[in-house]
């Protein structure tokens, strides 16, 4: 039509930060319609930077999952906090996360730095199912007080509730800029990265206590054939007497966890796997620069 003038797109960094067990994971599932970052009700469940990507003919949104703050305590730590500070500084839009449950001053230096953030910030109080309307209320009025240049968004992800108005929010604040990536792609991870966080689920699933923060996932040989993926992977432990938890007695543990992991990759990857599980200890891989660079979390 004369005088119309067509549609600019949109294109940006939305980065999704928050401590954990706030429910990060879950809303980016939620955003993103696929389940790319690991979701358990354990603390310290991602560990890496995950780009979920949402593509419309006119915008492309980049969602980053990132770990939950945390005081490191280690190197893999400190690593897992660098994620979360390359997403403060490189983001069109940040997503900041609480709930109904935690108190709203834990890790206040963050809140000081989103106060002082140009990009625009948009905090989502996530599961309000398990709260009611009052309490909502008034956690909001609190945040508004903390960040008044945010928009405030109550949600519940796990429901699947009032996502829909963060994406809406999320879409107005879109930078106007041409893909960052290609319009059929829907995250910058590959197919070998999801098998080893899949495992690395079912190990936060499976097994209590320290046993999943000891452990990491390496998937040393993964091949495509015509019917199926062939798939081999090393659990790493820091303990001899870890090892024997994971394989468990007479290997019934690791079976166990090899079906659980191989049922959930033929889910994702709508195909059949043969699975191949080991177990190797190696005391220093939380702190060592070579190990960790193996696992992806260091450059």
């Amino acid at each position: 039509m004369a005088g119309q003038t067509e549609k600019q797109h949109r294109a940006g960094f939305v980065n999704i930060i928050g401590n954990p067990n706030v429910g990060k994971s879950t809303l980016m599932n939620a955003l993103v319609g696929e389940k790319l970052s690991i979701v358990t009700a354990k603390a310290q469940t991602t560990r890496h930077r995950i780009m979920g990507i949402v593509n419309t003919d006119d915008l492309q949104i980049v969602y980053s999952d990132t770990p939950g703050i945390l005081k490191p305590n280690y190197r893999l730590q400190e690593n897992m906090m660098n994620f979360v500070e390359t997403a403060i500084g490189d983001a069109d839009i940040i997503l900041y996360v609480t709930d109904v449950v935690e108190k709203g001053d834990k890790n206040s230096e963050y809140i000081e730095k989103l106060q002082k953030i140009d990009c625009p910030v948009i905090l989502v109080v996530n599961k309000i199912d398990i709260s009611d309307q009052a309490k909502v209320l008034e956690l909001i009025a609190w945040w508004k007080e903390q960040l008044p240049k945010a928009e405030i968004i109550p949600v519940s992800a796990q429901e699947k509730f009032n996502v829909e108005s963060v994406f809406e929010a999320v879409a107005s604040h879109l930078p106007v800029s041409p893909p960052w990536f290609d319009k059929d792609q829907f995250t910058d991870k590959n197919l070998r990265f999801f098998a080893s966080e899949i495992v690395r689920e079912k190990i936060l699933t499976n097994y209590s206590q320290e046993i999943p923060y000891c452990c990491e996932v390496l998937v040393e040989s993964f091949k495509e054939g015509q019917d199926r993926y062939d798939i081999s992977a090393i659990i790493y432990v820091a303990r001899d007497s870890q090892k024997g938890i994971i394989i468990g007695k007479k290997g019934a543990a690791i079976k166990k966890l090899g079906t659980e992991s191989r049922l959930e990759m033929e889910d994702f990857f709508q195909k059949k796997v043969f699975l191949q599980l080991y177990v190797k200890v190696d005391a220093n891989w939380r702190e060592s620069r070579k190990e960790l660079r193996k696992f992806g979390y260091e450059d």
